[in-house]
């Protein structure tokens, strides 16, 4: 198969190499040091001890790269909108496109509410859409830990798992085609039939963790430890759990019990914090004003997400990490 990357960080990274590896013609987008050290040494990924080297072809040209069958984009949410013309050139009549992303994807409500309007916290104006549509998307859940210590190299942690799933649901040939993709590559590549679920899911769980390490600069095990932090953020979980079950996406499980997986996984930095200490813009919108705005169309109060948001969106606007607010 013919397959590009879009963002060599720690996902794609690890995707990339992993599908180069197995055999196929993966190609990546690439831009700065990334490239330049991807194109001088390869691209390295560091797992289970051992220490391999993939030769991928970059360029910062989609153009250059042409035409792809199956199209990954691993990137933060915030770097969607500039790149997504690239990902729109690399798209010829029957490309996939696999969103490997957190949080709220441009894709989500639409996918279950086509007359809804997108949602303008991850698709101002709907722009997104116009250039990656529907019918073009897989929805892809990721759960596995890897990081990004230098340009060009990849430290994978644990985890291997990979869901993939119509936007609209169901079976589909391109979904279990995919997934035999994934696993030749030795990913534990499951197909869902209902892949909105999961993506609510995961955000379900990340979308308190994330921001309230992010301001407070600790780790899970020190915020789980702290009974007031607890008990606002089995508030604001309570609170979206409410809109899955609006939207289709209903969970089958407490905020608390929810926290006690989490407990087993150890200390842990989550994304946002790093995001946050190196300076890096914040996955805010996706993981949490989505939610906020979400909720306010179905009718759900959030005052718990709604302070949440709040104070992570004003500690990132202090700090140059979240964009200013428009005149």
């Amino acid at each position: 198969m013919k397959i590009a990357i879009v963002g060599l960080g720690a996902i794609g990274g690890l995707i990339a190499a992993r599908l180069a590896g197995a055999g196929h013609r993966v190609s990546a987008l690439a831009r700065g040091e990334t490239l330049t050290r991807v194109r001088e040494r390869g691209l390295v990924v560091e797992s289970a001890g051992q220490r391999s080297v993939a030769h991928v072809e970059v360029s910062d040209d989609a153009a250059a790269l042409g035409p792809q069958e199956l199209v990954v984009v691993a990137l933060k949410a915030p770097a969607l909108a500039a790149v997504a013309p690239a990902v729109a050139a690399l798209m010829g009549e029957s490309t996939i496109v696999l969103p490997a992303m957190n949080g709220v994807p441009w894709w989500f409500l639409p996918a279950a509410a086509p007359a809804e309007p997108p949602l303008e916290s991850v698709d101002p104006g709907g722009r997104l859409l116009a250039l990656l549509p529907i019918a073009r998307v897989l929805g892809c859940v990721v759960h596995l830990a890897a990081s990004c210590p230098e340009p060009g190299v990849i430290r994978h942690g644990f985890g291997e798992r990979l869901i993939v799933g119509e936007p609209r649901g169901g079976d589909s040939t391109r979904t279990r085609s995919v997934c035999a993709t994934l696993a030749e590559a030795g990913f534990q590549a499951e197909a869902s039939a209902d892949v909105r679920r999961e993506v609510w899911y995961k955000l379900w769980g990340n979308m308190t963790m994330n921001p309230v390490s992010a301001l407070t600069g600790a780790p899970s095990d020190a915020i789980l430890d702290d009974a007031l932090v607890f008990d606002f953020m089995v508030r604001t979980m309570a609170e979206a759990s409410a809109i899955g079950a609006r939207i289709g996406c209903s969970i089958d499980q407490s905020g608390e019990e929810r926290m006690k997986l989490a407990r087993k996984l150890g200390s842990f930095r989550t994304s946002m914090l790093q995001d946050a200490s190196a300076g890096r813009p914040l996955e805010l919108d996706a993981l949490v004003t989505a939610v906020h705005e979400i909720g306010a169309r179905v009718g759900v109060a959030t005052p718990n997400i709604g302070a949440l948001l709040g104070l992570t969106r004003l500690m990132a606007r202090q700090r140059g990490l979240y964009p200013a607010r428009s005149a």
